[in-house]
């Protein structure tokens, strides 16, 4: 399924990954946390540490997918002031810096249903949002989201699970763009890890289904994890690690920029240089 309109960021960075024969690194961390200000610090500085796309959390107070360290950064978010207008914001301060690396918007869609959907989508789309992650919205609700995202120029990009058989696969794919997100692990953020074994099965199996590119994310947190899913998808997604590296500075009064991008770095050179190391 393709977007109508506009400069598609996200299917010029897969693009370029794929010439260059390596998988993307994309980074989440949510907007807002620990504040205003330290956020957008981060959200600047992440390309440059090596991110390759960047998923922005909106926060929200009953996150029913995360663990333990995304739901605490999205109360501190909301503790400090964090709201849709300033997620968007956001994104428009970034553009100003940045006009190439795709943003994606993660969450639940309480939040743009208050914001009310058409004015969520045409702010976001004129803030340089490049696609949604809407995790409590299934595909038999595709018009509620999904097919206004789409005609505005937004991508959908759909979640697969282990327990997402080949039955059920079909109807996940069917409005799904940009890329397939694999969660790797049946539960919630930040707790556990898959095998990699499981790992390039489930992306050998969805590959005879998609011709979209596969992230894979939920409890990859090492330089060495995100080394050996690189070799095998074409994105690796890292989450909970970079949100734990806030909530450590915020403990120790440290700055929570420095912490972000020093792990981005690592992990973006484990990921850029995975199939080098196996070729």
């Amino acid at each position: 399924m393709k977007v109508s309109g506009g400069t598609d960021r996200l299917a010029k960075r897969f693009e370029v990954l794929r010439k260059q024969g390596r998988a993307g690194l994309v980074t989440f961390v949510t907007a807002g946390d620990p504040d205003h200000k330290h956020s957008l610090d981060v959200i600047k500085g992440l390309p440059g540490a090596g991110a390759d796309i960047i998923e922005l959390g909106m926060p929200f107070t009953d996150p029913m997918a995360d663990g333990p360290s995304i739901q605490a950064s999205g109360l501190r978010a909301l503790a400090a002031g964090q709201t849709m207008v300033r997620t968007l914001e956001m994104v428009t301060q970034f553009r100003m810096v940045d006009q190439d690396t795709p943003v994606i918007l993660m969450g639940y869609f309480n939040p743009i249903f208050s914001y009310e959907v058409g004015s969520f989508l045409t702010d976001a789309r004129e803030a340089g949002v490049d696609g949604l992650i809407v995790v409590d919205l299934p595909p038999e609700a595709d018009d509620e989201l999904c097919l206004p995202a789409l005609k505005v120029g937004l991508h959908f990009i759909r979640l697969a699970t282990p327990t997402t058989d080949d039955k059920r696969l079909p109807t996940v794919l069917r409005h799904t763009s940009g890329f397939l997100y694999y969660v790797s692990i049946t539960g919630i953020t930040g707790v556990g890890s898959a095998a990699t074994d499981d790992i390039t099965e489930a992306v050998r199996r969805l590959r005879s289904h998609t011709k979209l590119p596969i992230a894979v994310g939920f409890g990859i947190r090492t330089p060495e994890q995100a080394s050996a899913v690189a070799q095998v998808a074409d994105a690796v997604v890292v989450g909970s690690a970079l949100v734990d590296q806030i909530a450590m500075a915020v403990a120790n009064g440290t700055n929570p920029v420095t912490g972000v991008l020093s792990l981005t770095s690592n992990l973006a050179k484990g990921v850029h240089d995975a199939r080098e190391r196996t070729a």
